[in-house]
């Protein structure tokens, strides 16, 4: 498990010092809470890194977005994502693995680097069980830099 955290934040550590720009981080509550990293991928489209806890469980999601519907501040975004948690499970720990899709709208103020964002993240759970989560609605704030 420790090595597992290390390596997690080996990727995030590498992900924070990457040169392209822009990138927004921040946190991202609705079923559980999440550190939330946005990088710019090119164009339009950005990747996306959450680190999340909720009630005894600790999962990491990452996930490629499209934006579909740019407007001005506003923007519609949807992409594939892959799912990995970990969470107690009669008095042994699980690892759950799965892919889905992120969904959302966000918006960024022009006078200020905030961003707000509204997203749903339905993931299909194939490890240690198949079942569909459709629960990962959230709020996120993130900081532009």
């Amino acid at each position: 498990m420790k090595k597992l955290l290390l390596v997690i934040a080996a990727v995030l550590g590498l992900a924070v010092v990457a040169a392209a720009q822009p990138r927004a981080i921040g946190v991202r509550a609705g079923y559980g809470a999440e550190l939330s990293y946005q990088h710019t991928l090119g164009g339009n489209n950005f990747g996306e890194l959450d680190l999340g806890w909720s009630w005894g469980a600790f999962s990491a999601g990452l996930s490629y977005d499209f934006s579909v519907a740019p407007v001005g501040p506003l923007n519609f975004y949807a992409g594939p994502q892959v799912a990995l948690g970990f969470y107690k499970g009669d008095g042994a720990s699980v690892f759950s693995l799965g892919a889905g899709a992120q969904l959302g709208l966000e918006y960024c103020f022009n006078q200020i680097p905030l961003q707000l964002s509204l997203d749903w993240k339905p993931t299909f759970v194939f490890v240690p069980a198949t079942g569909f989560g459709w629960q990962s609605i959230a709020l996120g704030i993130r900081y532009l830099f």
